[in-house]
């Protein structure tokens, strides 16, 4: 008989929020959102005075002042959260013997064997109190078999929720719930499965799987499993070394400048793409270069966590600014993203406009659908045919 699993998820209470009143004690209990200030702007977070109105993150930021307008706005300050994230990493780091960072602020422990000894939910819970006392942030916990359950149960209990789902009663806590609750479910799944009249989970886990693959393809198998509590995925060992990287090295050796900018535009375009592909944010950036003499240069910056093209092609570059300076004939050019972590688009939208994460999640559509170079920017269209070859050979290889 095997061991028992014991599953730990760990959340940062409305993180963004809380580093802001942890640095200002002003604004603690007021409501505040975070985020793009102008009209076209977006909401990043918000604390949960202003959520009991209908904010939300991702919201238009004109739409959540009509829903409140009482509440402050302001631009936020991501090297401050990241290092705040760094922080708490690692009092966890120095406490578990193996945890996932699943986001800038959600991890995930495996305690499993850990009742044998100590008890893993008496554990957790003494080291969500040394997180709290040491980072000075509030953090929720969520304990359970499996990652799935305790994740839904330290969104349902929190802010400041401590909560064990014990063995068998997965269905007890998940039934009553609401389909949207279950996570990966969508705005448009919800919908569709509340046109069908299927409303909490205890009414999806009663559906015939034969229906839902039939509704819903592949991802019917997915809903099936989830509404019954079942997830085997296993806690993935965080690593800071993780990159993903391309680099090219010419046929000819060139000093032809604007033909080396639009192949790093085109590296960026490509590896910004892998990073939301797979799900993943980059806080770490590094531009190499190699001579005609094979002398090699590189030249890194530590960035707010981020998968935009925008974001990443002014940072590399500046990179290539500072780095190319001898002038001399080159024969490779290189990027590398580090430092990444589970997340996703939303915690960029500092410098986002609802038109630009529309407009990425559009591009992203298109190259999935159509390939990778059915959309490029004008300007790498000239980079000859050999280089964009070997670009195409980059498949985003995680490393």
């Amino acid at each position: 008989m095997g061991v028992e699993r014991n599953v730990i998820h760990l959340d940062l209470d409305a993180f963004f929020v809380a580093v802001e009143c942890k640095r200002d004690t002003r604004l603690k209990g007021k409501p505040l959102i975070i985020g793009g200030s102008s009209r076209r702007g977006v909401v990043a977070a918000c604390s949960y005075e202003t959520r009991k109105f209908g904010v939300h993150s991702a919201m238009p930021m004109y739409l959540a002042l009509q829903l409140c307008p009482d509440a402050k706005v302001i631009s936020g300050d991501m090297e401050a959260y990241s290092q705040a994230s760094h922080e708490v990493t690692q009092v966890i780091a120095a406490q578990a013997p193996a945890f996932e960072k699943s986001s800038i602020d959600e991890f995930y422990i495996d305690a499993s064997g850990m009742d044998r000894y100590f008890g893993a939910f008496k554990w957790a819970k003494e080291l969500r109190k040394k997180i709290a006392t040491e980072s000075g942030l509030p953090i929720s916990l969520g304990m359970s078999v499996n990652k799935l359950v305790s994740k839904v149960a330290t969104a349902e209990y929190k802010p400041n929720a401590e909560a064990h789902i014990t063995a068998g009663k997965e269905g007890d806590f998940l039934d009553p719930l609401a389909v949207e609750k279950i996570p990966m479910v969508g705005k448009q799944t919800a919908s569709f499965l509340y046109d069908m009249g299927v409303r909490t989970v205890r009414t999806l886990r009663e559906m015939p799987i034969q229906f839902l693959v039939s509704a819903f393809g592949k991802n019917g198998f997915s809903l099936w499993n989830k509404a019954r509590g079942i997830d085997t995925s296993p806690v993935v060992p965080y690593s800071e070394q993780k990159s993903i990287s391309t680099e090219c090295t010419f046929e000819n050796d060139t000093i032809d400048i604007k033909k080396l900018k639009n192949i790093l535009i085109a590296m960026v375009e490509k590896v910004a793409f892998n990073l939301r592909d797979q799900k993943k944010l980059a806080s770490c950036v590094t531009v190499k270069i190699r001579y005609a003499n094979f002398d090699t240069e590189t030249k890194q910056v530590q960035i707010p966590y981020t998968s935009s093209d925008h974001v990443l092609l002014r940072v590399v570059s500046e990179l290539f600014e500072k780095l190319y300076s001898r002038r001399m004939l080159l024969r490779l050019v290189g990027v590398r993203l580090s430092g990444l972590v589970h997340g996703n688009h939303q915690i960029s939208l500092f410098d986002d406009t609802a038109e630009n994460i529309n407009l990425y999640q559009a591009i992203d559509h298109i190259k999935h659908k159509h390939g990778v170079e059915k959309l490029i920017r004008a300007n790498t269209i000239d980079v000859n045919k050999r280089v964009r070859m070997e670009l195409n050979m980059f498949k985003g290889t995680i490393r």
